[in-house]
């Protein structure tokens, strides 16, 4: 009986101790000030950002204001509706040019690029398949999830953040994004 109870207190130890560290993975691990975790990804449409590239990180980029734009599932509803006000944004340049906006998921490059080709979106996706940078800023929508959260990072021109939005209203969501880039210097 004795034997029975320590095992069964051991399994609930080691299951308390899985269960925090993925809670982690669902807890926002950045604040405003913050280096951007310099994560290198392979993205759909990479030749956006970087030329003769097989992966983009935010080391790449210095120099410029960066929109990394995270949503749950390529080709979705509200997924679909963010990305192209974005699109919408870009096409009439409304951002200043020193702006690169990139869209970032789960999803793998072949389902990013359909998602590109079919909604003629202009930036690059970003292909976080593992995960990794998903759960170091710790935006897993949720414990065991596969998806992010919807949640955009401003970064300044030295790869802090400067803003991030973790309530997003995909359909007012760009012009918010828009308004917020033009007040920086």
């Amino acid at each position: 009986m004795f034997r029975f109870a320590a095992k069964a207190a051991a399994v609930a130890v080691a299951c308390m101790l899985t269960a925090h560290v993925r809670a982690e993975d669902t807890k926002l691990n950045v604040k405003v000030g913050d280096k951007f975790p310099d994560v290198a990804l392979a993205a759909a449409q990479i030749d956006k950002v970087k030329k003769d590239a097989k992966t983009v990180s935010i080391a790449d980029l210095k120099g410029k204001t960066v929109v990394v734009f995270f949503y749950p599932k390529a080709l979705t509803g509200g997924c679909t509706v963010e990305s192209c006000g974005f699109r919408d944004l870009m096409k009439d340049k409304d951002f200043p040019k020193d702006v690169v906006i990139l869209g970032a998921s789960g999803d793998d490059q072949k389902l990013q690029q359909q998602f590109i080709d079919k909604n003629e979106l202009p930036m690059a996706l970003l292909c976080d398949t593992d995960l990794k940078l998903i759960k170091e800023l710790g935006i897993l929508g949720a414990a065991n999830g596969k998806t992010p959260k919807r949640v955009t990072f401003v970064m300044d021109k030295e790869g802090k953040i400067a803003k991030i939005y973790d309530k997003v209203t995909p359909a007012s969501h760009p012009k918010e994004v828009l308004e917020f880039v033009k007040t920086l210097k």
